[in-house]
């Protein structure tokens, strides 16, 4: 996690925003390991899975629920983080910019989700416990993931913090180089001395006036 978030604040330029991506991935691990313990350590959710009782969870089952689930919730992440950016302009509303970076993004996150629930959902069908185990925490977890935590939680809470989401020490901005892929505000067109030479509207077209050169 503390890799992530040194790689994610070199990637934007922001400590509010890694902070927050490393929180919401932690979000939604304990919310797939809360829907384990429902569904497996309790009378009724063994009955709804189909099995006859209780079954305990492996030592092992949520170390690699946690590597997996934190992966692909950072990949959406950082697909609806770069998006937002990309709407930055000088002077443009936050909230404007989260509208339009959601609605660039949005649908491509949840259908990406969407094919990830329905391969865990075949995992969650096999009748070994600890393949079902997986399958039913990768699909709950994406299911929350996406729907609460990326498409909800995050906008919500960039939408409140404003412009201090991209808030970024100066001793950090002097210190780190710029990388390619880091989002930068698009600076509008300078106009040069130089200028080219008028064409009177009243002309012709292709004449140009010579009183101008």
């Amino acid at each position: 996690m503390i890799a992530t978030f040194l790689l994610l604040t070199a990637m934007f330029r922001s400590i509010l925003i890694p902070l927050k991506a490393v929180l919401g991935n932690l979000l939604s691990v304990a919310a797939c390991y809360g829907v384990l313990t429902i569904a497996f350590q309790t009378t009724w959710g063994a009955h709804v899975l189909g099995l006859e009782q209780p079954v305990p969870i492996a030592a092992w089952v949520p170390v690699v629920l946690f590597a997996i689930l934190f992966g692909l919730s950072m990949d959406y992440e950082i697909f609806l983080i770069s998006s937002i950016a990309e709407q930055r302009r000088p002077g443009s509303d936050p909230c404007g910019e989260i509208v339009a970076g959601m609605a660039a993004s949005a649908r491509i996150v949840v259908s990406a989700a969407a094919i990830m629930i329905a391969v865990a959902a075949g995992f969650a069908l096999d009748p070994g416990v600890m393949i079902k185990i997986i399958g039913v925490g990768m699909a709950a977890a994406i299911l929350i993931d996406v729907t609460l935590v990326r498409l909800l939680v995050v906008p919500a809470t960039m939408a409140l913090l404003g412009r201090a989401n991209w808030w970024f020490p100066a001793v950090l901005r002097r210190t780190l180089p710029e990388p390619a892929i880091a989002p930068t505000c698009i600076q509008p067109a300078r106009t040069t001395a130089r200028t080219t030479a008028f064409v009177n509207p009243t002309s012709r077209p292709g004449i140009v006036d010579s009183s101008t050169r």
